[in-house]
């Protein structure tokens, strides 16, 4: 290796440098790291200073160049993987920090370099220059070489640099500025960087294991994620020279890094040493866009608000690595509809996404604005919004709402409504001019009434679609006794008014009605009327004189009557007088009655032009006489010729008229002849008797006058033929079809032979 000029002689490695040189040439089984360091006019007597432990200028660099001593051959990749520098005062623009040495021993063709900070780049002679002036940068620089032949990684350990977010050492989880100590073992693991994306050919070796102890015929064994576990078959080893070799593409954001373990075994598989970890770290690129995940976004702002108002937050993702510029988002306003009255309404945080107003609050003003919403295209570009970052956008949408600026304002002062009387509903719709935003309460009216109305007549409300006070009659109005009305009205918003504003004379007005005079009907009094009378009163009887009078008291009209509704046709009206008088019997049991009460209907007309009418209620109550005999239930019944049990049927009575003229009945067998008597009755209770048999008859069927009384005063009484068949049971049979001829008892046979005597 050549001595770069103006370095001091070969220099051997101090403890901690060769501890450094084992990790970082793994590959040499002695490994002597040679060290050139910048002439100094007062050398330390202690021999060369170590990285970071003197005092040189702003502009001067010491760098640590580590060699192996084998592999002087060709091989591709970088000659020096690792440099080390000590932090300047300022990184100048363009000025040459240290040179790079790549080679894919095939002439370097299409070669290409890539740094891991976006304020860096490489020449194409190696040459690594700052691209503006930076004073921090962070503790750690990666340059990747690519050729379609080979690729490779360099370090540049920056000696005092700070920590600023981008740094890639939180990523590999190590710092290379000081000594690492290696454990007593003779398995060397470094972790393996390898960045995602690269393209074929594969499989290609990213690093490997050195035992220097391995005995022979010993082999290396890899195991872990991506090896032997899902996924499996991405990293493998050469057993033999413990090369370590990729076979796919990585990707960062799916696995970041991969824990292996590395082993020796012998011939049989036991494990000789380990296993030791090893660790592969993916190295980000920016190969994600940012994305805005949260979307629709919609924020609100209140109109007059100060400048400087937070409306709301634009937050995007980025997939990329977030301890790198691949992922450090910045956001700007791309553009923004409509553009009036200012171009720039907004602003935003280029680094938090906060939006803001940036206008004055007159600007603000919803009711002046062409449209109070505005869309914006925000725009989030990552490594930290240099032109080489990726782009996404998306839409802010921002609403200017409304607050109650503007009060309510009647349209005139005074309006004028006409109504008939007696007529409700709406007269007149009070209309007002408000500018707030019509779907808000700054906008929507409230009426109220407040002189006028002390009968509470009206009533006022509002109608939702067109914000119109609904002005209505909910009382009948009489012109009689007043035939105009005067009402004060006001008008307010639902939501409060701003502290500025207030109402005014335009938020009230006055409203004159006129009530019209109409020709009206009569009316009765009382209505209903009620009278109560007996059932059975004679034909012609008077009732009652129905009274009617006619409301419009200032018109000299007369009035006549006539029967409306009669549903039985049992009255009739005088149409001068109005008397009431019957035209048939009232009968209580009628099927025109309801509950012993009936209903007429009267109408009373007066003489104006249209004439008038006007309807009455008569309601009279009937009262109840015995005048309905008690009938009997059943009236047929079945027995058996052969009975043990001579009980036949027991009977029921029942009577339309109403207590007292009903039960207790009073049931007897009538005119049974002493020679003949073969029934018998017996009382069950005030509505029932049992009819059974003395002995036992022949088939045949028999009828039996029963008579039954009803309590009334005086008592009535109906006789009703009971039908009684005597049927032939057998063999659990009923046989009632042959009973032959009706058998009559003794008297009537009697009557039968003396009727026949009489004809002859």
């Amino acid at each position: 290796m050549k001595t770069p000029p103006g370095a001091s002689s070969r220099t051997k490695c101090s403890r901690e440098l060769r501890s450094f040189c084992a990790f970082s040439c793994p590959r040499a089984k002695q490994p002597t790291c040679t060290a050139w360091f910048p002439q100094q006019e007062n050398p330390s007597e202690n021999g060369p200073q170590m990285p970071g432990r003197g005092s040189p200028a702003a502009s001067t660099m010491q760098v640590l160049l580590l060699t192996s001593a084998e592999d002087l051959d060709c091989t591709p990749g970088f000659q020096q993987k690792v440099f080390h520098i000590n932090q300047p005062a300022e990184f100048i623009e363009d000025q040459s920090i240290l040179n790079l040495t790549f080679s894919d021993c095939k002439g370097n063709d299409k070669l290409r370099y890539e740094v891991s900070s976006p304020y860096f780049k490489v020449n194409s002679d190696g040459g690594l220059v700052a691209l503006r002036n930076i004073t921090a940068v962070g503790k750690t620089l990666f340059v990747h070489a690519r050729t379609p032949h080979a690729e490779d990684m360099a370090e540049l350990v920056i000696v005092g640099g700070k920590d600023i977010q981008g740094s890639l050492q939180d990523i590999f989880k190590f710092a290379r500025t000081s000594p690492v100590p290696r454990q007593k073992r003779s398995i060397v693991v470094s972790p393996i960087l390898i960045p995602e994306n690269q393209r074929q050919p594969f499989p290609r070796d990213v690093g490997k294991v050195v035992d220097s102890d391995r005995p022979e015929r010993s082999k290396f064994r890899l195991t872990g994620k991506g090896v032997d576990q899902e996924p499996k078959g991405i990293f493998r080893i050469n057993e033999n020279t413990g090369s370590v070799s990729v076979t796919r593409t990585l990707d960062r954001e799916v696995i970041a890094v991969y824990q292996l373990f590395v082993e020796t075994t012998d011939v049989n598989g036991k494990t000789l040493e380990g296993p030791v970890p090893l660790e592969v770290i993916v190295i980000d690129q920016n190969d994600n866009r940012p994305i805005f995940r949260e979307g629709p976004y919609v924020g609100h702002v209140m109109e007059g608000s100060p400048t400087g108002t937070t409306v709301m937050r634009m937050t995007a993702f980025d997939a990329d690595d977030p301890a790198t510029d691949n992922a450090l988002l910045r956001y700007n306003i791309r553009q923004q509809t409509p553009d009036k009255p200012s171009p720039n309404m907004f602003y935003i945080d280029p680094e938090k996404g906060d939006i803001v107003t940036v206008v004055s609050p007159a600007l603000l003003d919803r009711e002046t604005l062409e449209n109070p919403k505005y869309e914006l295209i925000i725009e989030a570009q990552d490594m930290a919004g240099l032109d080489v970052g990726l782009t996404g956008t998306a839409t802010a949408t921002i609403m200017i709402d409304d607050k109650n600026d503007h009060s309510p304002k009647f349209t005139k002062k005074e309006f004028q409504a006409t109504v008939k009387e007696g007529a409700v509903g709406v007269i007149v719709n009070l209309t007002v001019e408000d500018k707030d935003d019509p779907t808000t309460g700054a906008w929507r009216a409230a009426y109220t009434i407040i002189n006028g109305n002390p009968g509470q007549s009206f009533e006022i409300h509002t109608n939702p679609q067109t914000n119109e006070g609904m002005l209505s009659v909910v009382k009948p109005l009489d012109y009689e006794i007043s035939a105009f009305h005067t009402l004060l009205i006001k008008v307010e918003n639902e939501d409060p008014l701003v502290p500025d504003v207030s109402y005014g004379p335009s938020s009230t007005a006055t409203v004159h009605i006129t009530v019209l005079d109409v020709n009206e009907g009569p009316v009765f009094y009382p209505d209903p009327m009620m009278v109560t009378r007996q059932e059975d009163i004679s034909v012609g009887s008077v009732l009652l004189t129905v009274n009617a009078t006619d409301p419009d008291s200032l018109q000299h009209q007369t009035i006549r009557y006539s029967v409306y509704k009669d549903p039985a046709g049992w009255l009739n009206i005088n149409p001068i007088n109005g008397t009431v008088d019957t035209t048939a019997v009232l009968d209580r049991e009628s099927p025109f009655v309801d509950n012993s009460v009936y209903t007429a209907l009267f109408l009373a007309i007066d003489s104006g032009n249209p004439p008038a009418t006007g309807t009455g209620t008569l309601l009279i109550t009937l009262e109840d006489v015995n005048d309905n005999a008690p009938f009997i239930y059943p009236t047929v019944a079945e027995v058996c010729d052969d009975a043990k049990n001579l009980s036949v049927v027991i009977l029921g009575a029942s009577d339309k008229d109403l207590h007292p003229n009903t039960d207790p009945f009073k049931f007897e067998i009538h005119k049974q002849a002493v020679p003949d008597k073969v029934w018998k009755i017996s009382k069950i209770n005030n509505t029932h008797a049992l009819v059974s048999l003395l002995q036992n008859l022949n088939k045949a069927n028999y009828n039996l006058p029963i008579m039954v009384t009803d309590s009334g005063k005086p008592p009535m009484t109906n006789i009703t033929d009971l039908r009684v068949q005597v049927c032939s049971c057998r063999n659990s049979k009923v046989d009632c079809n042959t009973a032959g001829a009706l058998r009559f008892n003794l008297p009537s046979l009697l009557l039968l032979s003396l009727f026949s005597l009489a004809c002859l």
